[in-house]
């Protein structure tokens, strides 16, 4: 019954490929956001939460969490969702495990603006297929799988009541840039000039033997973590556990202090939608987060990994302007470091 339901998504998800006609040079000439904005709410964040849950129920996409962000002074709300396309999945089956940042999917509902509105949007699919899916002989192919996952998130957002959209949100890169992104500007030095793969920092290594071992073992120290405020940058919260194929485990993972952070920073010099009621525009990156640790198998060893937080805060934060970093620019060492040790040491942080 699984093959015969796998046979027809894949039969269906061709003849979407083959109906969009996608290719990379749809998007040569295109600005991307790294986020979209998809959904101008009518409803209170309440009311577009319970709508877009329910709209989610009833779709083809995999939830697997939800998490409330921690907002500095709790002024406004932000949700992430996270979620996977059995169709997208299917698409990648064949790519490197260490890929599968591209598979997981967020959603984010957050209250923005003056009257503090309630908005979707999503960590563009799009512009991480172009990120993590650069290499790949299947490029093309991929690509075209990002856009129908995006279309299915967005078919899913249609039930919720609002206005659709389609804005794509800063930061905003050409897909040159996606494809070989490893910093921007003059910042790449901060970020070392590495690409995604190179920015994949292996925490643990192991044999190939050892996968599910290495599995249990990072589950079990980041079950145990213990977060504290937003003062405080040790230990994490499990957000989910995503089994992206049998060489490929995504955590998802955050810490008030990651999320007072980002929001403040990427608000700091930002002037549109700040308002006295609604003074953190930033809340519109919270798709940014969770945090990921991978456990892949290359066929050869087991390594767990997570990204140069400073690459990782370019990719999604340059909007926050080169004066943001260059004032916070110890906080991605400072999350790296917690990372590293929660797992490495077993402890909570650093």
């Amino acid at each position: 019954m699984k093959r015969n339901f796998l046979n027809r998504l894949s039969i269906l998800f061709g003849v979407i490929i083959a109906v969009m006609g996608l290719t990379s040079t749809s998007y040569a000439a295109e600005k991307i956001g790294i986020y979209e904005k998809i959904l101008d709410a009518s409803g209170s964040f309440s009311e577009t939460t319970s709508a877009f849950e329910a709209a989610l129920g009833e779709s083809n996409l995999t939830f697997y969490a939800k998490h409330d962000i921690a907002v500095p002074d709790g002024i406004q709300q932000a949700r992430v969702y996270v979620l996977t396309s059995p169709a997208y999945l299917q698409a990648a089956a064949g790519e490197a495990p260490n890929t599968a940042s591209a598979q997981i999917l967020r959603v984010g509902i957050y209250t923005f603006g003056e009257g503090k509105k309630t908005y979707i949007n999503m960590a563009n699919p799009i512009a991480h297929a172009m990120v993590f899916y650069t290499d790949s002989d299947n490029y093309d192919r991929l690509l075209a799988a990002s856009q129908a996952a995006a279309q299915e998130i967005k078919a899913v957002v249609a039930n919720v009541p609002g206005n659709q959209v389609s804005v794509q949100l800063e930061p905003t890169r050409k897909a040159k840039a996606y494809r070989k992104f490893n910093g921007d500007g003059p910042a790449k030095m901060m970020a070392k000039w590495r690409n995604w793969e190179e920015s994949q920092h292996p925490i643990i290594e192991a044999g190939s033997d050892d996968f599910q071992a290495t599995v249990a073992k990072v589950e079990s120290l980041l079950s145990s973590s213990q977060p504290g405020s937003e003062d405080e940058s040790a230990g994490w919260k499990l957000i989910t556990k995503v089994a992206i194929n049998d060489n490929a485990v995504y955590f998802g993972i955050s810490n008030k202090y990651t999320e007072n952070k980002i929001v403040r920073i990427n608000s700091d010099f930002r002037s549109d939608g700040k308002f006295d009621d609604a003074p953190y525009p930033g809340v519109d990156h919270v798709t940014a987060l969770p945090l990921e640790i991978l456990v892949v198998n290359d066929g050869k060893n087991t390594k767990v990994v997570h990204y140069g937080q400073m690459w990782r805060m370019q990719l999604y934060f340059w909007d926050s302007g080169y004066l943001a970093f260059a004032k916070n620019t110890l906080i991605p060492s400072i999350i790296f470091s917690s990372i590293d040790d929660a797992i490495e040491s077993g402890g909570e942080g650093g």
